[in-house]
């Protein structure tokens, strides 16, 4: 398996999320929700079967971008993508 982030390209916080992967060589697979109807309906099956998005859509938030890694855990934080968080989102 490798990394997958699922993003919109009209999502503020898209931009730097993607800048720190490329900051860390991080290569992955890009799944633009917005762009088609097949990447939203991959995106909302994954939003729709993990409980680490219950809390987000409580808030309004849709979730991304969020990255898929490739041991199945999600990083939707910035902090945690850098290292700078105490702890990844839990599974």
């Amino acid at each position: 398996m490798k990394y997958i982030l699922f993003f919109s390209d009209k999502c503020p916080d898209t931009k730097a999320f993607v800048e720190e992967l490329r900051n860390q060589g991080i290569v992955y697979e890009e799944v633009n929700i917005t762009e088609s109807m097949a990447n939203l309906k991959r995106f909302l099956k994954l939003r729709d079967n993990r409980p680490e998005f219950e809390e987000r859509k409580l808030w309004g938030m849709i979730g991304i971008p969020v990255l898929l890694l490739p041991n199945n855990n999600l990083i939707f934080e910035l902090n945690d993508l850098n290292g700078t968080a105490c702890v990844l989102t839990p599974r």
